[in-house]
């Protein structure tokens, strides 16, 4: 009787288990990247539009609060009688004369007669005016106009849906108009206005501010 002896089992390498994890973690990896860069992506473009809205509203209470200073024939060549505006305070603004731009800015609540976001420019050596105010402040204290509160516009904000978290706001501060022939013969300067908005994106953090310089022309 023949007797076999069997040969020792080789031992055994594990290369194939070894490819088959490597396998993995690329792909993991390739994963991963791709869904950190569709989450920057979904980021940026929810960004834009945050931003988009926030821009929107900013050129909205520009144009409120030039209504504020012209009254509704804002646009014409020259400022007629406010006579289509709800508490509007067109006579406030003349040119010629200033009064009730204060050095802190006016505060509410918002008449006819009122002095809220009307403010007199501090020292050229100061920091500027809209620099120093809370924006945010909506209270009776506030030294920001929201919008429509003198012209009786509507502008629709609030959490539902996509737009702006909070109302956008404005202040108006009075500067001499260095035009040529401004103060021909030795006259005073006369005055013109400066508007600072802030408009807020459906997230208040997402802020835009934008300026402009607005000429008054006399009716």
């Amino acid at each position: 009787m023949k007797n076999y002896r069997s040969a020792p089992p080789r031992g055994q390498r594990g290369l194939t288990l070894i490819v088959v994890m490597l396998v993995l973690v690329v792909v993991m990896v390739l994963g991963i990247g791709g869904a950190q860069i569709a989450l920057l992506g979904e980021r940026s473009t929810r960004y834009d539009r945050d931003y988009l809205v926030a821009t929107q509203a900013a050129e909205a209470v520009l144009m409120d609060a030039e209504q504020d200073i012209c009254g509704p024939n804002v646009g014409a060549v020259a400022c007629g009688p406010n006579t289509g505006s709800l508490n509007g305070r067109v006579s406030l603004f003349n040119p010629a004369v200033v009064t009730g731009f204060l050095p802190n800015c006016g505060t509410g609540p918002a008449t006819p007669t009122s002095y809220q976001g009307l403010c007199e420019p501090p020292p050229e050596a100061g920091k500027p005016i809209w620099a120093t105010l809370d924006f945010l402040d909506v209270g009776s204290s506030a030294r920001s106009v929201q919008f429509g509160d003198f012209t009786g516009r509507v502008f629709k904000a609030g959490n539902s849906g996509v737009q702006a978290e909070l109302m956008p706001r404005y202040i108006i501060e009075v500067i001499d108009d260095n035009a040529p022939g401004g103060n021909a013969g030795g006259s005073a300067k006369p005055k013109m206005y400066r508007i600072t908005a802030i408009g807020f994106g459906p997230r208040k953090e997402v802020q835009v501010v934008m300026q402009t310089a607005y000429r008054k022309q006399k009716g």
